[in-house]
């Protein structure tokens, strides 16, 4: 997608991505409603102004070993995907670009099956702890490989590890809260690519 209006594409972004269950369908209606509204999108004075911002998170699938890399986030203190905070004017794909490089040193390729470089996923989240705020996230796939080198930032990660799809209770506090749903629309669509 050619960049454009900052507006636009964020709400294209958004309208690429095919809800999984009724709560993604209320998430994403209530941010195409919000980028409609005129309020501002991009955070611009850290750590949380405006109080409610976009953001992007990273999922770095290996599909050959059914796994996907998540970080111990020192701040957040829980295991989290790879991301960050949208640039004023940014295209959130753009941004999901540089943090991977910024973040972990690495330049993945889009996921065909999953967004293929659109979103897989949105969702809306009160973050935690000190200047908790509303994160708007775009959720990327990308093709992973557990293999591979990977430098994750340690002044942002205290430790990075792939976990397990299907041995993994995504349940779990210490995830995303909507890490359990992430992970079902993920693997249901895994599935697919493999049957197909």
């Amino acid at each position: 997608m050619p960049f454009g209006d900052p507006r636009t594409v964020v709400r294209e972004r958004v309208m690429a991505v095919t809800p999984f269950d009724a709560k993604e369908t209320a998430d994403q209606q209530a941010i195409l409603t919000w980028i409609d509204s005129g309020e501002r999108l991009f955070r611009t004075v850290p750590p949380a102004t405006p109080p409610k911002h976009l953001a992007v998170y990273i999922a770095l699938v290996d599909e050959a070993s059914r796994c996907l890399l998540l970080v111990d986030h020192r701040k957040a203190r829980a295991w989290l995907l790879p991301g960050g905070h949208v640039d004023d004017g940014e295209d959130p794909q753009r941004s999901m670009q540089r943090e991977a490089a910024e973040e972990l040193q690495i330049n993945p390729e889009f996921h065909e099956a999953l967004g293929d470089g659109q979103p897989f996923f949105v969702s809306i989240t009160q973050t935690r702890g000190e200047h908790s705020h509303t994160d708007v996230t775009l959720w990327f796939a990308l093709k992973g490989d557990r293999t591979a080198p990977i430098r994750p930032d340690p002044g942002e990660f205290s430790q990075a590890c792939w976990f397990d799809l299907d041995a993994t209770d995504w349940a779990d506090g210490c995830f995303d809260p909507h890490m359990d749903r992430f992970i079902s629309k993920l693997t249901g669509a895994l599935d697919r690519v493999t049957r197909s």
